[in-house]
């Protein structure tokens, strides 16, 4: 009997656990006082550190390898630049303001990201997407402010220097606006709220930099970016479409662009002009001929075919000696002049009203920056600092904004032109930089006969890779459904609804997508293999044996208030037993038994009581008497989570069942241990935490047995 006694003593004996470190913590206000300390701190070594930090490269630049890069840097620099200047003067028809001001751009941001930049190949400078971003808030501005919108309403060259000067010298009576004490005309507006919103996005962008914000990204995933840009790409075709037919449509203003745009097309599309149509039909062949050319013998062309300035130039020449502005009434570019324009600085009366719409545009242009800095460093062996890169594009349109320009981005495809014609460096970009500026200086009035129409097929056959993406929608399916769906509803939303309200969509839905999987993780009884103490799903894994007489249980997602009601539900079901209704079933069978004993004792006389057998015969209807929850896959709880646990210890031990928990990493036990789960002074820990499933099966075996045992001795 005594060794009975010892035996069941020794098999209650918790496991040992394993001892956490105890880990001091310095007061908050120590911490603080250190950091401050060593922020205002002043030395030589650290002001060089610092200005070697905010400008990287004063740190290449130095141990720049002549031989071995120049000859790269040059040609990637001469390409990109011969690329820019076209795409430069096309995607100011997106940006609704001069073709002048994107040469601007193209020019000051290059300069100042081989300045502050930290990746070697990302080409930073304006981009089809944030030229769409601040066009559509130009063209709001304007139309409020009461311009027209007609495409045929250009000012001539006078008009260009009456706004910039705020002189008068010409004549007439044309609409103008107040605007920090100066007149200010229709393309001197369209730049100032353009600069506005750049000046306004760059110091977003900046501030997140300083304040270390850039997990915001995380939340702008790949399907919903690719879709945005996808939906994004619709738009920009949308609006270039009218260019094409020689339409002259005013932008439309609000929601819905894609389809008004598209109606309106249609119901014009009987005042199509003749010559810009074919003028188009032929240049987008070109393009296109260029770029399949280009794709399908990549490996033996070293450096990308100039489709682009081959066709602004011939173009351009066609349209000067054959007169098409005139004779054919076909838009033209108008003057472009030479030189610099003096700095200013952008109009503060006009920030308040576009505040708001400077956030997406701040948000979405360090992304792309940041992952393409990122993905190409990680291709090339090198890395990149991520909070610099928010800086460096920060001032890409801080700077600029002083300088007439519009908000930019790093892009894609220009990226990809310098990684594949052997770029190296930065350098590249002071190259590109070079080739704009002799553009700026010399050959920008040679533009003046190029047809609206050839910007716009520049634009719309740059976007072939993103309209491509239709063709990875059934792969995507297959990958995953849930990414596929965020592309399909942010494009429809960008596209349908509008450009900021598509980004706004895209992110909220994508939240709400993964909410979702935490409603409903997969849940799963474990079983045990053979001769091991490894666990895992029954149902998904053959020859595995459940424990006897307890249940495994393990749910796949963390547990806070959203998916408490999802867990209960999904551990009832797998069980087989929810306690309140198994209680309430015994409550029944007890009453009925108690009646049932009245009646028998008032008939034969007898006032012995037999509910209570009955009960316990009840109790032991159940199949097992331990669930063991398998922490491993629950990353988290909260409060609401802890409460679920001691929720379930609590029900079931009212129906003789023990809850026991395994494999909680120390998040979870950090928050049940502040929650007192396992009571005061974590007097239960032993009894209630296992470091392996396997542990809590043998414990919960082991503590039956003795139980039994003791039930048997106190009957003997």
């Amino acid at each position: 009997m005594e060794e009975t006694t010892k035996v069941s003593e020794t098999a209650l004996t918790p496991p040992h656990l394993l001892e956490r470190r105890v880990r001091h913590r310095q007061p908050t206000v120590s911490v603080l006082k250190s950091k401050l300390k060593q922020g205002v701190s002043c030395s030589v070594p650290r002001v060089r550190s610092t200005l070697s930090g905010f400008f990287p490269v004063v740190r290449w630049l130095p141990k720049y390898k002549l031989r071995e890069y120049v000859w790269g840097d040059v040609m990637s620099g001469l390409i990109i630049g011969i690329i820019l200047v076209p795409q430069a003067i096309a995607y100011c028809l997106l940006a609704g303001v001069p073709p002048i001001y994107g040469l601007y751009t193209s020019f000051y941001a290059n300069i100042i990201y081989f300045l502050m930049g930290t990746s070697r190949h990302v080409s930073v400078g304006i981009f089809s997407l944030m030229s769409l971003m601040v066009g559509q808030v130009v063209y709001r501005e304007m139309y409020l402010a009461g311009f027209d919108l007609n495409e045929d309403s250009t000012a001539s060259g006078l008009d260009v220097l009456n706004d910039t000067l705020g002189t008068n010298l010409t004549e007439g009576k044309i609409h103008s606006v107040d605007l920090m004490g100066l007149q200010c005309g229709k393309e001197c507006y369209s730049i100032s709220i353009a600069a506005a919103i750049t000046f306004l996005a760059g110091i977003y962008q900046v501030l997140m930099a300083v304040f270390q914000l850039g997990f915001v990204s995380v939340f702008l995933s790949a399907p919903m970016l690719d879709g945005f840009a996808t939906g994004a790409s619709f738009t920009i075709l949308t609006v270039q479409a009218k260019y094409l037919l020689g339409l002259k449509i005013a932008r439309h203003q609000g929601y819905g662009t894609v389809v008004v745009t598209w109606i309106n097309i249609f119901a014009n599309i009987h005042k199509t002009n003749v010559c810009d149509l074919i003028t188009s039909a032929i240049c987008i062949s070109i393009l296109v001929a260029g770029k399949e050319i280009q794709e399908r013998f990549k490996d033996r062309l070293k450096i990308p075919l100039p489709t682009e300035l081959i066709v602004v130039a011939g173009a351009t020449l066609a349209s000067h000696f054959g007169d098409l502005n005139s004779v054919y009434s076909s838009s033209v570019s108008g003057h472009i002049p030479t030189g610099f324009i003096p700095p200013s600085v952008p109009s503060f009366s006009l920030m308040p009203r576009v505040a708001l719409d400077a956030i997406p545009l701040a948000v979405i242009s360090f992304a792309f920056t940041v992952s393409l800095s990122e993905m190409f460093a990680k291709k090339n062996g090198y890395t990149v600092r991520p909070n610099q890169e928010m800086l460096a594009i920060g001032f890409c349109n801080i700077i600029p904004s002083f300088f007439h320009c519009f908000t930019t981005s790093a892009a894609l495809a220009k990226t990809m032109v310098k990684d594949s014609t052997g770029c190296q460096t930065q350098v590249s970009s002071l190259i590109s930089a070079l080739v704009v500026l002799l553009v700026l200086l010399f050959f920008a009035p040679y533009f003046y006969a190029l047809q609206k129409c050839v910007l716009a097929c520049i634009i719309i056959v740059s976007l072939r890779g993103a309209l491509r993406k239709f063709r990875d929608v059934p792969a995507k399916w297959r990958a995953s459904r849930n990414d596929a769906i965020v592309w399909l509803v942010t494009m429809s939303a960008t596209a349908l609804i509008s450009v900021e309200m598509g980004l706004l969509v895209g992110i909220v839905f994508s939240m709400v997508c993964v909410i979702f999987k935490t409603q409903s993780p997969k849940v799963s009884l474990l079983g045990r293999a053979e001769d091991t103490d490894f666990y895992e799903d029954a149902d998904e894994y053959k020859n595995l044996v459940p424990p006897p007489r307890v249940h495994v249980f393990r749910f796949q997602a963390p547990l806070y208030y959203a998916n408490k009601e999802s867990f209960l539900k999904s551990l009832y079901k797998a069980v087989g037993v929810e306690p309140f209704l198994e209680m309430t079933k015994r409550r029944k069978v007890e009453k009925k038994a108690k009646e049932m004993s009245s009646k028998q004792s008032k008939a034969n006389g007898d006032k012995t009581n037999n509910g209570e057998v009955i009960v316990r015969l009840v109790q032991r209807e159940l199949d097992f008497h331990t669930i063991v929850l398998d922490c491993c896959a629950i990353p988290f709880i909260d409060s609401t989570g802890m409460a679920t646990f001691q929720g379930l210890v609590k029900e079931y031990k009212d129906i003789g069942v023990s809850v026991l928990l395994a494999n909680c990493n120390t998040s979870v036990i950090d928050t049940l241990q502040k929650g007192q789960f396992f009571g005061k002074n974590d007097k239960d820990m032993s009894s209630l935490l296992f470091h392996t499933v396997h542990g809590a099966v043998l414990h919960a075996n082991r503590t039956i047995l003795a139980a039994e045992s003791r039930s048997e001795d106190s009957v003997v």
